[in-house]
């Protein structure tokens, strides 16, 4: 198999005044889902004292993205209408901007927004990462990665994401007016959901991360612990020789149970974070 990354690993070093950081992923925010909208933004909105010194967003913090055209600050004039998704992905923007005044937020590309675009993260107070990263916090080191690109069984899927990363690519699907391009991405939705009815909606039959590949990113990167969504299984997994890989929740308030999530990394190492449903406060509980 080939592996997916072979470049050297790029590093964020927290500042030394850090104690606290906090990592979500797979929110797959959209305008059909105000449950979740309104979890996040309650998180966001939380008092001084719960939140942690930066925001770490692992990818597919959006169901999907098309372009920052859907942006008003990056839209030409009259290339866009006045739809729902619209003000929705602009409410987000908004939100986002308001936390990063006071609170460092890092984005990382996933597998529905990796269209995310810098005009975007300029409008929402965001900083990039490059998947994966490390970041070195209070002295360790944690390899970060969205996780899609570990997924290496789903040929298919692998095949896919190679051709849309290519920035020829990228740049003739954002040439297209912006109505085509949503087309587009309502039809690989439906692909995708088509997909996972075909596997009876059971996760566990869907390509989950090769561990092997794994353990490789972690001795190369010298990091002991990799943070990583996209799978949808929350867990934290021994992978031998003092690694191991947790896994990050994602994010449904119209599940049963409810999920919704911060894996929160401080002194005392990670743990999760759950928001209990009535009062969306955050409640600690062992990774």
């Amino acid at each position: 198999m080939n592996k997916p990354n072979t470049a050297p690993f790029a590093e964020w070093h927290a500042p030394a005044h850090w104690r606290a950081v906090d990592f979500i992923s797979d929110l797959h925010l959209q305008a059909g889902d105000p449950a979740t909208f309104d979890a996040w933004q309650q998180l966001l909105q939380a008092q001084h004292s719960q939140r942690a010194d930066a925001l770490f967003i692992l990818g597919d913090l959006f169901e999907v993205w098309v372009g920052d055209d859907v942006l008003p600050s990056t839209a030409a004039p009259g290339s866009r209408t006045e739809a729902d998704d619209h003000r929705f992905w602009r409410t987000c923007a908004a939100v986002l901007r308001t936390y990063s005044q006071h609170t460092p937020v890092f984005f990382m590309h996933g597998n529905r927004d990796f269209l995310f675009g810098t005009a975007a993260l300029s409008a929402c107070g965001m900083q990039g990462l490059p998947d994966p990263t490390v970041l070195v916090f209070q002295a360790q080191r944690w390899l970060l990665s969205h996780g899609d690109a570990l997924c290496i069984d789903d040929t298919d899927y692998m095949r896919f994401r190679a051709m849309v990363r290519q920035p020829d690519w990228q740049r003739d699907f954002l040439a297209k007016p912006l109505s085509e391009r949503e087309a587009i991405a309502r039809s690989l939705r439906q692909q995708s959901q088509a997909h996972k009815a075909g596997t009876t909606g059971d996760s566990t039959r869907w390509s989950d991360v090769d561990e092997p590949t794994a353990r490789d990113w972690l001795q190369r990167s010298d990091c002991n612990t990799l943070i990583h969504g996209h799978t949808h299984r929350p867990a934290q997994h021994d992978l031998g020789d003092g690694l191991q890989r947790i896994v990050l929740s994602d994010w449904d308030l119209n599940a049963q149970p409810q999920r919704a999530e911060v894996l929160r990394l401080d002194a005392q190492g990670p743990h999760r974070r759950l928001l209990a449903p009535a009062s969306r406060h955050p409640c600690r509980r062992p990774v």
